[in-house]
């Protein structure tokens, strides 16, 4: 009989709750599903969440792809009033906004409720159960977890950074001593660390001498769920962003920026084009727009389903990316590739990209044919492309295998197989059955 190796896969966020961060790990427990693994999924319950897509639909695919799960709660819900239920109203905001205050002065993690609440949920969890543990970050308790159920288990643990840990992407801020000695440690005792960008890679490695364990496994673009998408019939040309901004670093400006220009370049011709924003940041979308005289070009469309966004996103003639409007940027900021760019350019729509000089994301990218790259000043630059897209000279896509799921994925097994040999002593071998201990 064929051996499927059984994977412990820690995940806060999960599908079905509609976070970015929940993307990446449903692709990956989807996938290595396929791949011959036995996933378990460890996840606060769905209702818990605030915001959620179709849990009937998700719970169907869960089946469908042979997935488990272990519900977990989650104490002190009020650090993180935007995601998680919790009583945030007069008083209850008063108190949380004290408490998430004194955290962030003490460097807490606001999931530091999850940990015990999984750790429980674990805790009839036995050797047998598990081959491997994956640690999906942030929340980075998630890899303390990880290192205290590998303690007990005996079993290998490998991490996995969606975002760096003690640097921030957003805000230059000073190193936190405590943050960086427990990175430290948990980095010498996983067995392999997984990243998206090289230029985090390459972090990890100044700072921690990590060499030959990080690996770089960016994100991507579901094969099956894009081709399901159908689009959104916008009647004119359409530039779309989903998601949210981080000023000053990413911020909507110079778009802004190019926008007014084109505008005031195509008076005559009077093209109709307009930008269509999908988030929760309507009124600095509103506040900027109207900064640059704009507000009649703007569509704001609030928080909408994952399968509405993926809708308007194929329907647009052109996505924007953002991984900051600085030019000359640290390795942090070089390393930011946004997850969204990697589903337009598997649904075969142009990306307008604006990222810092030797970028990841252009270097990465760019090859797709579908991604044009600038920086944040380079305002002509970003005109002379929306011209183009606006008088219909499309970009064409090119070589976008290689960022779908069903590539990297089979990168990640081949990580997380070398890993088993961490403490089993066997080697597992793919097959078109699936895997064998040796």
């Amino acid at each position: 009989m064929s051996y499927r190796p059984k994977l412990l896969f820690l995940a806060c966020y999960f599908p079905p709750v509609q976070a970015i961060g929940a993307v990446r790990v449903g692709k990956i427990a989807r996938y290595l599903g396929g791949l011959g693994w036995d996933v378990t999924v460890v996840t606060p319950d769905p209702s818990l969440w605030r915001n959620v897509d179709d849990i009937g639909k998700f719970l169907t695919e869960l089946e469908r792809g042979g997935l488990n799960r272990i519900l977990t709660g989650h104490q002190w819900r009020f650090l993180v009033p935007n995601h998680l239920k919790c009583w945030d109203q007069n008083m209850g905001r008063v108190a949380g906004g004290i408490c998430r205050t004194i955290a962030r002065h003490l460097g807490i993690d606001m999931h530091i409720g999850w940990v015990k609440e999984a750790e429980r949920a674990c805790s009839t969890l036995s050797p047998k159960d598990v081959d491997i543990i994956l640690a999906s970050g942030s929340p980075f308790v998630a890899f303390r977890l990880a290192k205290s159920l590998s303690d007990r288990l005996r079993r290998p643990y490998v991490l996995d950074y969606r975002d760096p840990w003690t640097q921030s992407r957003f805000v230059d801020r000073p190193l936190r001593p405590k943050n960086v000695r427990e990175e430290a440690g948990l980095l010498k005792d996983c067995a392999a660390v997984t990243i998206v960008s090289p230029s985090w890679a390459e972090d990890l490695h100044q700072r921690y001498g990590v060499g030959e364990k990080v690996h770089v496994v960016t994100n991507g673009y579901d094969p099956n769920e894009v081709a399901a998408v159908r689009p959104y019939d916008f009647g004119h040309c359409a530039f779309v962003f989903t998601g949210s901004f981080y000023p000053p670093k990413i911020s909507l400006a110079p778009f802004l920026a190019a926008l007014k220009l084109l505008k005031e370049s195509q008076n005559e011709r009077g093209d109709e084009w307009y930008f269509h924003y999908y988030g929760v940041q309507e009124d600095y979308v509103r506040q900027q727009a109207a900064q640059y005289g704009l507000t009649d070009r703007i569509v704001l469309h609030g928080r909408v389903p994952r399968r509405e966004a993926l809708a308007a996103v194929k329907g647009a003639n052109l996505a924007l990316g953002i991984s900051s409007i600085y030019e000359q940027s640290q390795l942090i900021d070089k390393g930011t590739i946004p997850g969204k760019i990697f589903e337009a350019i598997g649904l075969g729509t142009p990306v307008l990209l604006i990222a810092p000089l030797g970028s990841d994301a252009t270097a990465l990218l760019t090859p797709t044919g579908l991604v044009k790259s600038f920086t944040g000043s380079d305002t002509q630059g970003m005109v002379s492309f929306l011209q183009d897209v606006v008088c219909g000279r499309a970009s064409q896509p090119k070589n976008v295998e290689s960022c779908s799921w069903t590539t990297l994925s089979k990168n990640l097994d081949v990580i997380l197989r070398g890993c088993l040999t961490f403490t089993t002593g066997h080697h597992y071998l793919r097959d078109g059955a699936g895997s064998e201990p040796r």
